[in-house]
Order: C-alpha cells, then structure tokens, then sequence
C-alpha cells in the first residue's frame, strides 16, 4: 500500500505551499460548526416535541449507531475512492439530509419518527468525511512543511474553535428563530467544506489501495478485509488499544451528558433552552484554549500524568458542579476550565497516532477507530435518559462524576499508556518496515 503527493514532498527543496492545509482546516471548521449547530439543536427539538428525557435518549441513540456503522466502513470506503472525493461527497451529502429537517417541518410537518430517522442518516454520513480529513493531515503538513505535532494541534484548534463558534451560534439562533431553522446554518456549513475542498486540496493527493494478494477487481473483500486489519492493528498496539478503550467507555458518559443531561439541566434547572449553546460553546472555548496551548509547547510535556490529569478535569467537574445546582455564574467557568484541560487531549492522541500508524493503513486504523470509540455511545445516551427519568437529574450526574474521575485517572496505573510520550514525535510512520 502506497500514498502519495505525487513528488511535491519527496524532495526538501519542492516548493512549501501552506494553502491546501489551510483549506482543509477552514473546510473542516465549517462542517464542524454545522456539527455543533445539530448538537444543540437536536436534543433541544426532541425535548420540545416531546418532553421526555428518554426521548432526547432515544434521538441519541439514533445519531450515534450510524457512527458505529460508519466508522467501520467509513476508512476502508475512504481507502477505495480517496481521500479528497471521500470527503467532498460526504459534506454534500450531509447537507442534503440535514436540510431536509426545517424543509420538512415548514411544509408537510416533521413527525418525531421522520426526525429520528434523518439524525440516523446524518450520522451515517459524518465519520467518512471526518476520517478523510483527518488522513489529509499529514500529507499536507508535509507539503507546508509543518511538523506533525504542530499540525494535530493546529487540527484540534480549528475543531475546538468550530465547536465554540457553533455552539454560541446555536444558542443565538435557538433563541432567535427557533432549534428548527437553525439547521439551515448547520447545511450551509457543509456546502462550504465541499467546496474548499474541491477548489484547493489538491487533485493530486492520492492515495493508493492495492488490492488484497495483488488481485485487482477484488473491492468487497477488500474492504472487508481492510476493516478488520484495522481492528488487528490497534488489537496489536497496547498503547492504541488502550487509548481506544479508555475513550470507548467516557465517550458514554459524554453522549449522555451532551444527549439527555445538560439539554434537561438548561430547561429545567436553568430555565432556558438556549443556553446549552452557551455552554457547550464556553467548554469549547476553554479547549480552543487548551488545544492551541499544546500546539506552541505542550506536546513537549506530554505523557501519562498529563494525560490522566487532562481527563479527569475534562469530565468530572461539570457534572459534579451540575449535581449541586450551580447557576450560570459557577458552571460557566467551570466549563470553560474544563474546556482547557480537556484541549490537550484530542492533540496527544491524534499526534500518537499519527505517530504509531504506517501511512497506508492511516484511513483503516482511523476509521476502525471511531467505529470502536463510539460503540458504546447509543448505550450511554440510552441509559442516560433512563437514569434521569428513573432516578433523577441529580443523582445521574454524581455517578457520571465519580466514573469520569476513575476512568480519566486509570492511565496512571495501566501499563500500556507509558507511550504517551511519543506524542512528542514529529514524523508519521510510514509503510516501509512497518509491522502489520
């Protein structure tokens, strides 16, 4: 397996052009801040319609078995038709599904099923296009000349900043014109990606599958076969392994707390549906914060009891500050700090990654990854819901506390996360000598 920039990086002295990378990062922003826009839409809509918490749950669930199923095709669908189309049919394709929510409820109505069941083919969608962007990276970076850690830090910047920028939209809009119209933003927001990355990601970055045996015209096997080299490669690594578990099992706790606990927690303890946008958008403040903090000279301290100390203030002191009432006053802050620590992280483990995966495989591994990571998040935003109406808001947000800090502190006592330090390494692997 081969990937290529066509010569434009085989040589040090090819011309440095900043201009793709940059793109890719403007184009990921704004599908990324249509993102945001939906996450606060959504779960707002489904509480409007219907007043159940289980039924924010339920419109959890449905946004989040697409991730799954996507993120295990998606890489190997990546793999198969290239990165740059992968991620130009992807936006376009989002925006279509989530431009038919407002179309729909300003025509025919919008019952709650149809709703459900265009979050579920939204979803679908998201994680191919993500996962092309992402395996653009280090390509790109190369053509700009940009060390790795320096560019999975610019990366997580520009997503920390979508997610602040479309979250406080959200809000705005929410409050403006309603959770429904503000999908029109959302689609608009995809629109835009495709089209800087059709005009300025070069045509040139390929990326190239050999077929499995060296057989052409074997495409299905192919891709069944890619995804499970995926899965083997982070079942090989303990580090990988590790990481995707540990994320695997908080991520739960974030669909919960995203889906069901802060949208009842703004409507019913806060009083007002939009201020979830403002919420959302001070934590991603704080990690806009965090992530360029680490993109100047935080990769440099990285390993594990940064990393263990960045999870357990990323997640347990919202809902701790949650469970014990705390007015906009408090919990603003505490989200935004939060937002800091919590910065650092995607950084780490995408430059680990970035790090401990061969170029080749990059789509495969990614893909399998966000198939693993979010396996558990149709679960969370399930119980989640339940909880809160079996139990109440409150006593869902301690147990969510107390998991996050002994899951965020687990990697100070597990072995395999001792190579956290290699977020400190600059160059990808490549296929050449790499074990598979």
């Amino acid at each position: 397996m081969t990937s290529r920039l066509e010569g434009e990086t085989a040589t040090t002295d090819a011309p440095r052009r900043r201009l793709p990378i940059l793109a890719l990062f403007a184009a990921q922003f704004f599908s990324l801040s249509g993102n945001a826009i939906a996450l606060v839409a959504i779960p707002i809509i489904a509480l409007t319609e219907t007043g159940s918490p289980l039924a924010a749950g339920v419109a959890g669930v449905f946004a989040t078995v697409p991730l799954v199923i996507g993120g295990a095709l998606g890489g190997v669908l990546v793999d198969q038709f290239g990165y740059r189309a992968s991620s130009i049919v992807a936006d376009v394709a989002s925006g279509l599904t989530v431009i038919a929510i407002p179309v729909l409820s300003a025509t025919v109505g919008l019952p709650f099923g149809v709703l459900l069941a265009l979050v579920f083919l939204g979803g679908l969608l998201d994680p191919p296009g993500d996962t092309a962007k992402t395996v653009l990276v280090p390509d790109l970076a190369a053509l700009a000349r940009m060390p790795l850690a320096r560019a999975a830090g610019a990366q997580s910047t520009v997503q920390r900043t979508a997610s602040m920028v479309g979250a406080g939209t959200a809000g705005a809009l929410v409050a403006l014109i309603g959770p429904v119209p503000a999908l029109v933003v959302d689609a608009a927001g995809f629109v835009i990606s495709a089209i800087l990355v059709a005009c300025f990601v070069p045509r040139r970055v390929q990326h190239v599958v050999e077929p499995e045996g060296g057989v052409e015209g074997e495409s299905s096997a192919s891709i069944r076969g890619g995804f499970i080299a995926g899965i083997r490669f982070i079942a090989t690594s303990p580090l990988l392994r590790a990481i995707v578990l540990l994320v695997t099992l908080t991520n739960a706790i974030d669909i919960a707390g995203m889906t069901v606990l802060k949208p009842v927690y703004a409507t019913s303890v806060l009083d007002d549906p939009a201020m979830l946008g403002f919420m959302v958008g001070c934590f991603a403040a704080g990690a806009l914060t965090g992530s360029a903090l680490f993109g100047a000279f935080g990769h440099r301290y990285s390993g594990r009891l940064m990393f263990a100390l960045c999870f357990v203030l990323a997640g347990a002191p919202p809902y701790l500050a949650m469970a014990l009432g705390s007015g906009l006053p408090v919990l603003l802050p505490v989200l935004a700090f939060s937002g800091l620590a919590a910065g650092a992280l995607n950084p780490m483990m995408a430059t680990v990654m970035y790090g401990e995966v061969p170029d080749g495989m990059r789509a495969r591994v990614f893909g399998a990854t966000t198939a693993g990571v979010a396996a558990s998040m149709p679960l969370g935003a399930l119980l989640g819901g339940l909880a809160v109406e079996q139990f109440g808001l409150t006593p869902t947000l301690v147990v969510c506390g107390v998991l996050y800090v002994v899951l965020g502190g687990s990697p100070l006592v597990i072995r395999s996360f001792s190579g956290l330090a290699a977020a400190r390494v600059d160059e990808p692997r490549t296929t050449e000598g790499a074990a598979r």
